[in-house]
């Protein structure tokens, strides 16, 4: 168990601007991982071993991509208990984001806006960053999560992601296509019918080569956003289906505001993430599981802040689940609780 209580280290990093104590927290557990000081955050791993996609992992509960944008902390993240580790958004080429102030807390609401944008160190730098971690070595589940620089057309964007893909490959357990960031321009355009159609293609077909060179097939899972209609899901449930691909990562920040109309940094531009993301996350998993059958993996994300909140979500219909908000808000002591709270569900 963690040697120091998060609810002491809590007041200190939100007293900090959310970006500034972001850094603070990245470096810290990149200087910390693999080293004794580990035991300050650590927390002890739940065997629930179940087997999606091919991959078996340790158990139900993992970090989902955002928090790691450059893959320096995977070791670190690891540590805290998680059975699997996204990181990334990565780009081909490197790019600072959006201008900053970028990141704001809604604590009455747990909640986050962010609109960072995909600042990344690029692609070379991601994968160098991956080939230090031990963590695939220790057999847990690494998942790497690509999109599309700031600046290149939206008519362009299946070159990048088809470069991620490829450069990702080798180094990856299952690779996430991320088209739902809101912070992106145009991005979330992906998602409609012919583009996903065109995109999705594309990427089934390189990875269809790269399994070939590489002498196994990478699972691709498809990020996808909260903000979307039924007959929305359904295409995009059908696409997926259309080009094998193998999973679906339900989902990613909303655009809407209803939830924290009123408070402070509610009309910030970005994507809006913590409990108030919830229901709108269990709807898309809900539609999803029905459009998909019981089969496809659904990995659900969103609003989780705390044990029981993961239950749902897998009672919802996601297989998995991963946490990034619950995680600024309630401290690493989160993961080994909703992990064994899936583990003791009735």
């Amino acid at each position: 168990m963690p040697l120091l209580p998060y609810a002491l280290a809590r007041p200190f990093l939100f007293g900090l601007d959310p970006e500034t104590a972001h850094e603070l927290t990245m470096a810290s557990l990149a200087r910390a991982q693999g080293t004794p000081l580990e035991w300050a955050y650590c927390g002890g791993m739940v065997d629930d071993p179940v087997t999606l996609a091919g991959l078996r992992f340790p158990n139900r509960v993992g970090l989902a991509a955002g928090l790691d944008k450059n893959a320096r902390c995977i070791d670190g993240l690891g540590a805290m208990g998680f059975g699997f580790v996204e990181v990334g958004t990565v780009t081909p080429k490197p790019q600072p984001g959006n201008p900053k102030p970028r990141m704001f807390r809604l604590p009455q609401k747990q909640a986050l806006i962010n609109r960072l944008g995909f600042n990344n160190d690029g692609l070379d730098a991601f994968i160098a960053n991956v080939q230090r971690a031990s963590f695939r070595r220790k057999g847990r589940i690494l998942g790497l999560n690509i999109g599309k620089n700031a600046a290149t057309p939206i008519e362009r964007a299946t070159d990048d992601y088809l470069t991620c893909l490829e450069g990702v490959y080798p180094h990856a357990d299952y690779v996430t296509v991320n088209i739902s960031s809101p912070n992106t321009q145009n991005l979330r355009a992906l998602q409609s019918d012919a583009a996903l159609d065109g995109l999705l293609g594309a990427v089934a077909q390189r990875r269809q080569a790269l399994a070939r060179e590489h002498g196994r097939q990478v699972p691709v899972f498809v990020k996808i956003a909260p903000d979307l209609d039924e007959a929305q899901i359904d295409v995009i449930a059908a696409t997926l289906r259309r080009h094998g691909m193998d999973g679906v990562v339900a989902t990613n920040t909303t655009i809407a505001r209803e939830a924290v109309e009123g408070l402070p940094h509610a009309t910030e531009t970005g994507g809006l993430s913590g409990a108030p993301v919830f229901e709108a996350s269990n709807r898309v998993i809900a539609r999803l599981r029905a459009a998909l059958g019981k089969d496809f993996p659904i990995i659900g994300v969103g609003g989780i802040l705390s044990a029981g909140d993961a239950v749902v979500k897998l009672q919802a219909g996601a297989d998995l689940v991963q946490i990034y908000t619950g995680l600024i808000y309630q401290g690493p002591a989160l993961v080994r609780e909703a992990a064994l709270a899936i583990k003791n569900r009735s």
